[in-house]
């Protein structure tokens, strides 16, 4: 029989392998796989509980939902247009240093407006005709905004954050600010990597800049006037409240108030907005809760899922004999928690499944493998984002190599070195 359940689970993560590099829905191929396994080695209900389990998460629920719902009404009041114009505007005489500027104004960005794809799509038609009128190389122009897209980590909305605070029993915003340096550390690298290779490539010079301005036309060039500084502080005040509450700043006479859970600052920062925007209360209403909807969809739909796969590989006895053995070999543990979530988002395009299947099934092990939740479990998160990065199949690589009018290979040639020095400095150094 054990050798029956060692047979189901090699077999359920090749399928799960498989079926997430041709591309197929998430949530289906994990859902589907762990059942099976479940199934097979004679414990469907371990799957079934698993998944009725994960649906009432209440410290993920909260925050997850609650900063998609914000996020939401920062896109339908254009706030977050106007903070990303409000950074970029004053850029454009930078030339050749825009290439590590705009990595790291997309880093910061992505806090404040956590989905890579959608920060992405805010920033890059803003900076990334900047970046070629000013003599870069469409390719890099492109990475440039991709190599910054895994600042989401930091955010407050990040489901992998709320994983980890809820394990870890500390606030979200000290789980941020405990990895907040080594996940600076590690967009710098990315940021210092591309330029290097923008030198080696010759991806900067006035032939460039003649090339895009002989292809645009008139039409396609857009001149953003009037940015309204209130509307582009809006994205910044939960993110601001979070921080100030989460740290010995609260203590501060004054700022007392500031001490509050995700969701409180997130309703803040949506009032905010209806009162500089006076756009209908009605409307905003509407879209936060077409928010939360969506993210207990789409993200927290993959947790839930996550749950019931990692179910199932506990049905074989794979997670356990996995614990294991990297209680045994202990010097293994660094390497699986960053190069296998690094691979399966750079195969996949997608970091989070990996990670949060890392970090359901290994994580709340942490301490007995001689580490902190913190850093095991935020080491495999940043991980999967910067092979998510580096991989031309991911969403937010197909957006920012349509705005730059180039092929997604082109530019994960540039930003994946960066992405791979990054995820070695994790495994030394956060690890």
């Amino acid at each position: 029989m054990e050798l029956f359940k060692s047979i189901v689970a090699v077999i359920g993560i090749i399928a799960t392998i498989y079926f997430l590099i041709k591309k197929a829905e998430t949530r289906t191929v994990l859902i589907g796989v762990g059942l099976i396994m479940s199934i097979l080695t004679l414990n469907p209900m371990g799957a079934l509980d698993a998944f009725a389990k994960s649906m009432t998460s209440g410290g993920l629920i909260m925050a997850i939902c609650s900063s998609m719902g914000f996020a939401y009404v920062m896109k339908y009041t254009q706030c977050d247009t106007h903070l990303v114009h409000l950074l970029t505007k004053p850029l454009s005489g930078l030339k050749f240093f825009l290439i590590p500027i705009a990595t790291v104004i997309t880093f910061f960005i992505n806090i404040a407006i956590p989905s890579a794809a959608g920060c992405a799509a805010a920033v890059g038609a803003t900076l990334i005709p900047v970046l070629k009128s000013a003599g870069v190389r469409p390719a890099t122009a492109g990475a440039a905004i991709l190599a910054g897209t895994f600042g989401s980590m930091m955010s407050p909305g990040s489901s992998h954050s709320a994983m980890i605070s809820e394990m870890s029993g500390l606030t979200i915003a000290q789980v941020n600010l405990s990895h907040a340096p080594y996940n600076m550390i590690a967009g710098a690298i990315g940021a210092v990597v591309l330029t290097i290779l923008a030198l080696v490539f010759k991806d900067y010079g006035e032939q460039h800049r003649q090339a895009y301005l002989a292809e645009q036309k008139e039409s396609e060039i857009k001149v953003v006037e009037g940015v309204n500084v209130l509307y582009a502080l809006a994205p910044l005040i939960p993110l601001v409240i979070l921080v100030i509450g989460g740290t010995s700043l609260q203590q501060v006479p004054g700022l007392e108030w500031t001490k509050m859970g995700v969701p409180q600052a997130m309703l803040i920062g949506a009032i905010y907005g209806i009162i500089v925007t006076r756009i209908s209360p009605v409307k905003i209403t509407e879209e936060f809760f077409n928010g939360m909807g969506n993210s207990y969809a789409n993200v927290l739909g993959i947790i839930i899922a996550a749950s019931v796969f990692v179910a199932g590989l506990k049905s074989t006895g794979a997670v356990d004999a996995a614990i294991s053995f990297l209680k045994e070999s202990n010097e293994f543990v660094r390497w699986g928690a960053t190069i296998g979530p690094f691979l399966m988002g750079l195969i996949t395009g997608s970091g989070d499944a990996a990670a949060i299947a890392f970090n359901t099934a290994v994580t709340p092990h942490a301490v007995e493998l001689g580490y902190t939740h913190v850093n095991l479990g935020m080491a495999a998160a940043i991980a999967g984002a910067l092979g998510r990065t580096a991989s031309p199949i991911a969403g937010v690589t197909i957006v920012c190599a349509g705005l730059a009018m180039v092929s997604p290979v082109e530019m994960v040639k540039r930003t994946a070195p960066g992405m791979i020095l990054a995820v070695l400095f994790l495994a030394l150094f956060m690890l």
